[in-house]
């Protein structure tokens, strides 16, 4: 903050980063570390607090050294408090001034790309240069849901018309749809339009578009379009080496990028004792299985997953759903992380701490950064 209270001007990047997309590894760390916040709701809990906590979340990933912070979109989810992430990243960056902001991500099948142009390009108005838009091609949610979100039944057809959207998306952010096209005379706003009209000095910058995927499909249109690559190994693990093979096998070098990048979000909760990060991981892991199982709710408290009569099935769940979970005390999580990275060869880790409360999962973060000697202030 200056003295007037505004957060202070987004410092430089790096003259070979233009678009801010390769981070910087700070301390100890093998990669860039970033974080990414489902503003999860435990019980006895608000919505009003959980966004509290991302507030001080991002925050802290600011202060520490954290590359980025993203939200993801989810509905109806009673734990999940991220269905609009650009009305919360809109609230963060009145609340930060140098961590990157972006999506993990918009569902670009539940919005129409002029809509999520207009949306980002107004984050970008208000936090220049540091505004990432992460697309994937899932709804976010069940199908119910999303064909209310869409007004349609057809929902195979958000996912198979996904390059297509993808492409009218990018000429809305570009403002470069050719003559004689139907949107040739429309305008995302904020937006380049703004620098070729008269009397105009925006910046043409718009935020880089990342793909985000649990498959191999996203992994090659991100390799065919040259563009930055999120993989969900926190809930497909399994398909993670391949799809990074895969994405880069097939690169193709664009204006954006001259090489692949890829980042895995990872779930991972450090504590203080190994105790108590099982009880943590175990109480997320029963709002998995019952999202899982068709009765999403907040997530419940470790007290109640520890007395919780498990079935066989749910137990066989947990147990490979938790396999999948970096926990345990700060070295613990580290020697997991450094090794996830050496298996995958991610060039970025991104964080997400699932857990009842807000102030266990400012903890983990907290713990991690001075388990990797990341900055301090």
């Amino acid at each position: 903050m200056d003295g007037t209270g505004t957060p202070a001007a987004p410092g430089p990047r790096p003259a070979d980063d233009p678009d801010g997309i390769t981070g910087t590894r700070h301390g100890t760390a093998p990669v860039p570390l970033s974080v990414l916040d489902l503003v999860t709701v435990g019980a006895g809990h608000t919505a009003t607090e959980a966004l509290r906590t991302s507030v001080e979340l991002a925050k802290l990933a600011e202060r520490r050294g954290f590359h980025r912070y993203w939200v993801a979109e989810h509905h109806s989810m009673p734990g999940v408090a991220s269905s609009s992430p650009a009305v919360i990243l809109a609230h963060l960056a009145a609340h930060t001034a140098r961590v990157r902001l972006g999506s993990g991500g918009v569902m670009l099948p539940n919005h129409a790309p002029l809509v999520i142009a207009e949306q980002f390009g107004t984050l970008e108005a208000m936090a220049p240069g540091r505004v990432d838009l992460g697309l994937g091609r899932a709804p976010g949610t069940d199908g119910a849901t999303a064909a209310a979100l869409r007004r349609t039944e057809r929902l195979a057809e958000g996912a198979d018309d996904f390059p297509q959207h993808l492409a009218e998306l990018t000429r809305f952010l570009d403002d470069d749809f050719p003559d004689g096209h139907p949107y040739a005379r429309i305008h995302a706003v904020p937006g380049p339009v703004q620098a070729t009209a008269p009397g105009g000095v925006q910046s043409r910058h718009r935020p880089p578009v990342w793909l985000l995927g649990s498959s191999g499909f996203s992994a090659r249109l991100a390799a065919t379009l040259g563009l930055p690559f999120a993989f969900a190994h926190h809930f497909s693990a399994r398909n993670t080496v391949p799809a990074l093979d895969l994405y880069r096998d097939t690169f193709r070098p664009s204006a954006l990028l001259d090489r692949p990048y890829a980042l895995i979000g990872v779930s991972a909760l450090a504590a203080d004792d190994e105790g108590e990060a099982r009880r943590q991981v175990l109480a997320a892991a029963l709002s998995m299985v019952r999202l899982r199982t068709g009765r999403p709710g907040l997530v419940p408290t470790p007290e109640e997953a520890a007395n919780h009569s498990w079935t066989a099935q749910e137990r066989e769940f947990v147990d490979s759903w938790n396999a999948d979970v970096v926990h345990g005390t700060p070295d613990q999580v580290r020697a997991g992380l450094d090794d996830l990275q050496k298996r995958t060869g991610a060039d970025e880790l991104m964080l997400t701490a699932n857990a009842h409360s807000g102030r266990a999962r400012l903890r983990s973060y907290e713990l991690v950064a001075d388990a990797y000697d990341l900055p301090t202030g």
